[in-house]
């Protein structure tokens, strides 16, 4: 049975009119349900419709079994536990613009990539799009800071969980729910190359960030397992065709990896790579993984890499680091908690 917080609105409409309500309860319900409230708080349903849904849907609230604050930047990232006891991870990250929430689309990850401490246990389950919903909601709730924008790029491939991932794409996008706009939405994908073309036909107005973090496929194929259903060209084409459908410049991740990824040959192979598409570079200093021998690279390496592709015509920047003094790498928090509980 589909959760209740997983219903559009048409179909709450729908439910609610099989038992017997009239048309104006469906909003009314929808509005209740994505400002996180239980049933107990919807004062102006009625007490008996109220108890129908208590018994047929019921809500569970994510718990926060861990909540990190950084003492520097402000941000915050939490541990959220879901009703099966499985936990992710999400981000709240605050910058001049608005306040950022970075959410987790599965539980674990299958894609093995090198850098990432996601992976490490391999997939677990696919969140479903109100556990998605969920992490927004209740982190803004907790921190009482209004999410303005939102990315998919905490633990697992949101393109692995295609359908679930659209669904929770028009929930939170909904007028009458949340009402964030696709353009404050980047959804990050190692490359599923036939997941990629699915969604340039949505045509939707968010941005696609593409974990790049190699120029070729020889340094690709070496960090990120996806590289050899998915070779770097393939990659690249099917981006290509992304942007002639929905005209939106694409994102590309790099991970800057010490001695792998860095030099600057990579960087003046990864601008020829490029060259006309329009498209952003955003460099990444690695964050340290224990389980990884992988280092980050040098400022210096990273300040020639940016002027390499910026003095030839791409747009490029350095992430800012943020929460260094928490468990900032994506997964290193579920993944401590998981071996403290064992």
């Amino acid at each position: 049975m589909k959760h209740i917080r997983a219903m559009t609105l048409p179909e709450l409409a729908a439910m609610l009119e099989n038992m017997g309500q009239p048309a104006f309860r469906a909003k009314q319900l929808y509005g209740w349900l994505h400002q996180g409230a239980g049933y107990q708080q919807m004062s102006n349903l009625p007490k008996a419709l109220r108890e129908t849904l208590a018994a047929q849907y019921p809500l569970y609230i994510p718990q926060a079994v861990r909540r990190q604050a950084s003492q520097r930047d402000g941000t915050i990232k939490y541990l959220w536990r879901l009703a099966d006891g499985n936990c992710v991870e999400t981000v709240l990250m605050r910058y001049h613009y608005g306040n950022t929430v970075c959410i987790s689309s599965e539980v674990g990850c299958r894609m093995g990539c090198a850098f990432c401490a996601s992976t490490l246990g391999g997939l677990v389950r696919r969140l479903e799009p109100q556990e998605m919903l969920d992490q927004v909601l209740y982190t803004q709730l907790d921190s009482g800071l209004p999410i303005s924008h939102i990315v998919l790029m905490g633990i697992g491939e949101p393109l692995d969980n295609y359908e679930n991932v659209l669904r929770f794409l028009s929930l939170v996008n909904s007028p009458e729910g949340m009402n964030i706009s696709m353009r404050h939405i980047s959804l990050s994908t190692c490359g599923i190359v036939p997941k990629i073309d699915a969604l340039a036909q949505e045509k939707l107005q968010l941005t696609l960030s593409v974990s790049l973090h190699a120029p070729n496929d020889a340094v690709r194929d070496t960090i990120m397992p996806i590289n050899r259903a998915y070779p770097v060209d393939i990659l690249l084409d099917a981006c290509r065709r992304y942007y002639a459908a929905t005209s939106r410049r694409i994102s590309f991740e790099y991970a800057m990896i010490q001695g792998v990824n860095d030099a600057p040959e990579h960087a003046r192979e990864l601008l020829q790579r490029l060259k006309g598409l329009p498209a952003h570079v955003n460099l990444i200093p690695l964050n340290r993984v224990e389980e990884s021998p992988l280092k980050p690279s040098t400022r210096q390496a990273v300040a020639e890499f940016q002027r390499i592709l910026t003095d030839g015509g791409i747009s490029a920047t350095v992430r800012r680091t943020l929460g260094g003094d928490i468990d900032a790498s994506c997964g290193q928090l579920r993944r401590n908690y998981t071996k403290q509980q064992a």
